[in-house]
Parts: structure tokens; C-alpha cells; sequence
């Protein structure tokens, strides 16, 4: 297999995030992690090269491929490579085959020294990003003027599932944000109210303006303006920092997920499963703090977690969001096996709800920093660990 980490550029032209993985000795264990993620990818003809030097280069939008080739693999798939588009000609078991075609929404290089959005600017402009780069995406698939051979006329694209695999990196809020933008984006839901008389409950959202003044419509997903994709697949995980856990190496980790069980299966006096927010120190480095609410039959709430990387658990699939399209041409299969950790999300046409199928324990966010005094004390003391 091709090396992804040899520089080919001068240390100037390479992304940050490469120039941290190929030269700090602390990441040396990280690289065969990413490298093994490539197995196959880098076997396309003529596509290699091109692959390589925009991993060195631009970074984020060949992660997230590295990324999803390696969940393929353990979502049982196999991909057929000899297909230069759309990214994924996925072959799955029971020889069900389906299209994926990737793309992250990006911070422009010359915004990377700009002044930092607020988040709410960040949710406006965040969703934007989003449905601007799926809008993007179904227009390669329908064709367009300067696309003259669109993935419809595709005899391997034809008939069979499309989907568009989608992750954030367009500010500094990107990896924070769960699926607040992507819900915006698909079913029009603005973010949950978190106190109050109205807590959890999400508003409709019709369409977000552009700065010209533009609507660009938000709930594509629940009319017909998109019905050429079947799926959508979000993370906000799928990241370097995925490779960082799976290495171990020596990192704290701060994660989010999300916790749900029937009242009648909690033990008596279980006191990882009573109402309210409390906190728990679990060992030296790891720290675990509780928000729990009742509903008439369930407990439900969020874990958040500050650990050392040793005592984090994540598998690869950890994180990945597949959202259904109701009004898809080709439906995706409702009966494909996936795998507990996968999050499912549908919408209801007659009740216009949201349908979340989210495990219990699913994780919801999830980011790495490195173990020093500082990043302890602001993790700690931000989840009131220290007094």
C-alpha cells in the first residue's frame, strides 16, 4: 500500500493536523491507525496520487473517506474500486449494493485566521454549510451544465440507493455541535429548549437566509425536493481524534452520550440512573457526571465523560448518524443490519416528528486533548468537578 504519511510538499503547504501526525513523535502510533483505515482506497487507478497529496495537504475531506472506508469494513461491506464515482460502489451482505458519495463542509484556508464566530452565527452559518454541500452533491447526481455525465446516468448508480456521507469541519464549533445543524438541515427542527416549562421541545424551521438575503430551505427530508437521496450518514466523530483513541495514546478524552432505559429495568437504588445531575469520580483521571430526566415509562439523559484515554471505550462505529429519507425514489433498505452502536433517525410523515432510534449509550460527541495542568483544570472545573 501507498504511504499516506512520506511528505511530498514543503512543510508550509502541509495541513497542520498532517504536520502533527507525521512529526511529532507523540503520534507515531496514531499513523498505522489512519494507514490501515486505507486499505483498498488507495488501490483506484490514477486516484491515488491525487489522494494522497490532498490528505497532506487540505486533510479533512480524505479523513472523513479514510474514515467511512474503514466503517464500511465494519459495517460488513466490501467497496468495488474499479467505479472512480461516486466514492463508495458499496457491495453489502446479501449482495445488497448501494452508492455513497462523501464530503465534508470546510473551513476555507483563508478563514483559518479570521475573527472566531459566536455560536449562534455558528448554528446559522453551519447548517448553511451543510445544505449548501448536500445541494452540491444531488447536483452531480442530476447533472448539470457543466456535469455531463451525472451519477444518474451511471449503470451502477441506476436503481440503487444513493447516499451522501456528510461531516463538519467549518469552524471552531464544528466537532461541539452533535446533530443540532444536520436535524436543522433534514427535518427542520431548530435546536431542543434546554429549561424551562418547554424543555426539549423544537420549533419548525421553514428556511435560514443567506448573508445576500437568500432562503435556503431547511427539512429537505420532509418533502419530496430531495427525494433523489436515500440517506444521509453524519459524524461529528469520524475524525483524526477517532484515530487518536483507537491508538491509546496518552490523551485526555472528554465525550458526550447518550443514555435511555425503561424505569422497570433499573436496579433498586442504582445511583448511576437517578434523576438530576450528579458527579462521580471513578478513578484517578476519570470522571463521570450524570443528568438523568424522568418521563412516565423512562430515564433518559446524557453521560459526559472526562478520561484518560485508557480508560475511554470507542469503537469505530461510534458516533455515525444514518438519517432515512421518507420520501426517497429508491428507499434504503429498512431491514440492512446495522450494527447497536449506529444511530438511526427517520421521520414520521403523518406526525411530522422525528423518530430517533438512538441506542442507549451512543455516542454523541467527542474530543482529545492533551494531558496537561490547564486542559485538566478547565475540564474539570467547566463540569464543576472542582470547588
Amino acid at each position: 500500500m501507498m504511504d499516506l504519511f512520506t511528505p511530498r510538499f514543503r512543510e508550509e503547504k502541509l495541513h497542520r493536523h498532517f504536520r502533527l501526525i507525521s512529526a511529532a513523535p507523540d503520534y507515531a502510533k496514531v499513523q498505522p491507525i489512519i494507514q490501515a483505515w486505507a486499505a483498498g482506497l488507495l488501490d483506484r487507478r490514477g486516484e491515488s496520487e491525487k489522494f494522497i497529496n490532498e490528505f497532506q495537504t487540505t486533510f479533512n475531506s480524505s479523513m472523513w473517506e479514510l474514515y467511512l472506508n474503514r466503517a464500511l469494513v465494519e459495517l460488513g461491506c466490501s467497496v468495488d474500486f474499479s467505479k472512480s464515482a461516486p466514492d463508495f460502489f458499496v457491495r453489502a451482505p446479501g449482495n445488497y449494493e448501494f452508492n455513497i458519495e462523501a464530503v465534508v463542509s470546510d473551513m476555507p484556508r483563508a478563514a483559518i485566521q479570521a475573527k472566531p464566530l459566536d455560536e449562534s452565527d455558528f448554528k446559522t452559518r453551519g447548517a448553511l454549510k451543510l445544505a449548501g454541500k448536500i445541494k452540491d452533491k444531488l447536483d452531480l447526481y442530476r447533472g448539470s451544465k457543466e456535469k455531463k455525465h451525472p451519477y444518474s446516468s451511471m449503470s451502477h448508480v441506476r436503481g440503487r440507493p444513493f447516499v451522501i456521507a456528510i461531516a463538519p469541519f467549518d469552524s471552531e464549533f464544528s466537532l461541539t455541535q452533535n446533530n443540532e445543524l444536520i436535524n436543522m438541515v433534514l427535518f427542520g427542527l431548530a435546536p431542543p429548549v434546554l429549561e424551562g416549562p418547554d424543555l426539549g421541545k423544537q420549533a419548525k424551521i421553514a428556511s435560514l437566509l443567506k448573508p445576500s438575503g437568500a432562503p435556503v430551505e431547511m427539512g429537505i427530508f420532509t418533502n419530496y425536493s430531495f427525494k433523489e437521496i436515500s440517506a444521509v450518514f453524519f459524524s461529528t466523530v469520524g475524525t483524526f481524534g477517532k484515530a487518536v483513541v483507537e491508538s491509546k495514546i496518552d490523551k485526555l478524552v472528554r465525550s458526550t452520550r447518550y443514555r435511555l432505559i425503561d424505569k422497570d429495568k433499573v436496579e433498586p437504588d442504582s445511583r448511576l440512573w437517578q434523576t438530576g445531575i450528579h458527579r462521580f469520580q471513578l478513578a484517578p483521571l476519570n470522571y463521570l457526571l450524570t443528568d438523568r430526566r424522568e418521563s412516565e415509562d423512562q430515564i433518559g439523559g446524557a453521560d459526559m465523560l472526562i478520561q484518560h484515554s485508557l480508560f475511554h471505550r470507542e469503537t469505530h462505529l461510534d458516533g455515525l448518524q444514518v438519517y432515512l429519507n421518507p420520501y426517497a425514489e429508491v428507499p434504503f433498505d429498512q431491514g440492512f443490519p446495522w450494527p447497536a452502536e449506529i444511530a438511526l433517525n427517520y421521520y414520521d410523515v403523518k406526525s411530522g416528528e422525528h423518530i430517533q432510534a438512538h441506542p442507549d449509550g451512543a455516542l454523541v460527541s467527542r474530543q482529545v486533548y492533551d494531558r496537561t495542568p490547564e486542559f485538566v483544570q478547565l475540564l474539570l472545573g467547566g463540569y464543576g468537578f472542582l470547588r
